[in-house]
């Protein structure tokens, strides 16, 4: 124990000796008896416990012996006020030296920085090239990540032009900051021109190439994220989890199984160790991709299962419209003491919901509330409102809106508003599309569900007012697109598509399709059309929707009996939910469909949501 103490001491004493050297105090700096001793000494005892460092009185012990009349004591002083986050005390002694350098304004800037300050950042670096200081790297880098900040692009270009014109020096830690603010600003063009031509090529490039991949899934540019992956493998950059995590998290979002699963063959070939952490990421992946199967397989795997990989697990399950599965395994997590958080409690409410399980949805949505004092999130209402409404017990859910105080959420009104065309009462859609009109009026998707069920019903006229309405308040239909992945390439399809290269193989063996199974008893739902129309023509719009184009192009270039992966980023419309059904049991194939809203897997002629989505 006392050598442990005298060890401290000596590198407290060590440390006091250091300081005041380049502090310059005009005090003998060998006796541990003086004043400032006790302060270095409290000093270095804050920097290991994070205790606030008395720097204020070293301060006035400084001006007191005379000690800032150099310009490195003052920039030392001043670094340790910017370090410890005490700015207002960083800004007086910053007003106090007469002879300021670049190490002095870079010192206050990056310490405004670190505090989010931006503004005060954007006025110190005006104010230091009025004072003819020059900006080196580290004042770059700090003014960069403040235009992130503040997504303020016409100052980092301007900048950015500065420094071109002068030919100033990027580093790495600056390279990433322009590149951080060009993509959060979304201007991708930008972005890659200067990611081409930053001058590093070494193994911390990594930085770099991790920024890209982060940038283009945080602006949902998930296949561009996935071609920077393949030239990171390429070129042989070394992969952190972090990255990898993130391009897992791209191949979640577009759906594309076999890009996931070489992934996953990477990181085991790599030797990154599949933890908890890894699992969930890749268990989520498998199960967006329509593989429930490997998600199972991958979490099998992981010895130590925590809250995170279980809701993983669940919320998969439920995507599937798996409820049993996944209340059998909430269960199970509870027997192994894992305590719930409120994404459990959302995958659990959700598998009740696409199950129809209006009982235990009911019970749990209580125990959240009850045993666990978790609040309902606007996610848990809707789930709630859902599942009442899909069993449809509209005027529960009416009640269940008010009671619970949630009228003012879009996303409630809307699960409402699709239960009512689900059971086809027009009545309470259209007042519920009222009541979703006035919290969100420039919603397509209040304007579409209202359209669909009037159309459905054959009320023309009350289907154009509302196509009127829509097109008078400047509200735009998202347009629906269906995708699907043959080896390396992504198919993207559009209703109507002729862009294809493969579009006369794919229209004809469409054609021929729709007529054979007509004759097993399909016939399309012309009335879904939104629009008054004659019914060929009809036929000829609802016969070429993203969804059956898709389908028809993984029939055609995929081996018998292989599963056909479908993501589609809309709701799936019924006529193509009967179509898919029955192309299944006539061509014996298993054709898996993702919508907006869970996984519909086609077999035998039976779709695994039981005609109810």
């Amino acid at each position: 124990m006392g050598h442990r103490n005298l060890g401290l001491c000596s590198l407290k004493y060590a440390n006091h000796v250091c300081l005041v050297s380049v502090i310059n105090y005009r005090i003998a700096a060998t006796t541990p008896f003086h004043p400032l001793w006790r302060h270095s000494c409290s000093l270095f005892h804050s920097t290991i416990t994070n205790a606030p460092p008395p720097l204020s009185a070293l301060h006035a012990l400084s001006i007191k012996n005379a000690s800032l009349q150099t310009l490195n004591s003052a920039n030392h002083l001043l670094n340790l006020y910017a370090k410890s986050n005490n700015m207002g005390n960083a800004q007086k002694l910053f007003d106090e030296i007469p002879q300021k350098n670049t190490q002095t304004w870079t010192i206050l800037i990056s310490g405004f920085a670190r505090a989010g300050s931006s503004q005060v950042v954007f006025n110190l670096f005006r104010e230091m090239q009025t004072k003819g200081a020059s900006p080196n790297q580290y004042t770059l880098s700090s003014v960069f990540k403040c235009c992130s900040l503040d997504n303020n692009l016409q100052l980092g270009k301007g900048i950015h032009a500065w420094m071109l014109r002068n030919g100033v020096d990027v580093d790495v830690a600056l390279g990433n900051s322009i590149l951080d603010l060009y993509l959060r600003c979304k201007v991708f063009e930008y972005a890659e021109r200067l990611f081409e031509n930053l001058p590093y090529k070494d193994v911390v490039r990594i930085v770099s190439w991790g920024s890209m991949v982060s940038g283009y899934v945080w602006n949902g540019m998930y296949e561009d994220c996935l071609k920077i992956f393949k030239l990171m493998v390429r070129e042989l950059v070394v992969v952190d989890i972090r990255t990898v995590t993130t391009v897992i998290s791209a191949c979640a979002n577009v759906g594309i199984l076999e890009f996931g699963r070489h992934i996953h063959a990477y990181i085991q070939k790599i030797g990154h160790r599949i933890d908890a952490y890894v699992g969930s990421s890749l268990i989520d992946m498998y199960s967006k991709s329509g593989s429930l199967d490997d998600a199972w397989m991958v979490f099998r795997q992981i010895n130590e299962p925590n809250v995170v990989l279980w809701t993983s697990m669940i919320s998969g399950c439920a995507l599937h419209g798996q409820g049993r599965q996944a209340i059998g395994l909430f269960e199970e997590m509870l027997k192994q003491g894992i305590i719930p958080n409120e994404i459990t409690f959302l995958g659990v409410l959700s598998a009740c919901s696409h199950a129809g399980l209006l009982e235990e949805g009911f019970r749990y949505f209580s125990m959240m509330k009850d045993a666990y004092h978790i609040n309902p999130g606007v996610e848990h209402c809707t789930s709630m409102v859902d599942l009442y409404g899909r069993a449809g017990r509209l005027m529960e859910t009416k009640n269940f809106i008010f009671e619970n105080d949630i009228s003012h959420l879009t996303s409630v009104w809307k699960s409402f508003l699709s239960s009512c065309r689900l059971h086809r009462n027009v009545e309470m859609g259209k007042w519920v599309s009222e009541m979703l009109l006035q919290v969100a009026p420039s919603d397509p998707e209040a304007y579409i569900l209202l359209s669909n069920m009037c159309a459905s019903n054959h009320r023309w006229d009350e289907a154009a007012r509302v196509r009127s309405l829509m097109h008078q308040r400047g509200v735009k239909k998202q347009p629906g697109q269906s995708w699907i992945q043959i080896k390396d390439q992504i198919h993207t399809f559009v209703m109507g598509d002729r862009s294809h290269p493969q579009d006369k193989e794919i229209y004809s063996y469409l054609d021929v399709l729709i007529g054979r199974l007509k004759e097993i008893g399909y016939s399309l739902e012309v009335k879904l059309v939104m629009q008054d129309v004659e019914e060929e023509q009809g036929e000829v719009l609802i016969s070429h929707h993203s969804e059956k184009l898709a389908v028809v192009f993984g029939i055609i270039n995929t081996a018998n009996r292989s599963p056909i992966r479908i993501i589609k980023n809309l709701r799936i419309c019924t006529d193509c939910h009967s179509f898919i059904k029955n192309a299944s049991q006539l061509l014996d194939r298993e054709i898996i469909v993702r919508d907006i809203h869970r996984f519909h897997h086609f077999k035998h002629g039976s779709c695994s949501c039981g005609d109810y989505w």
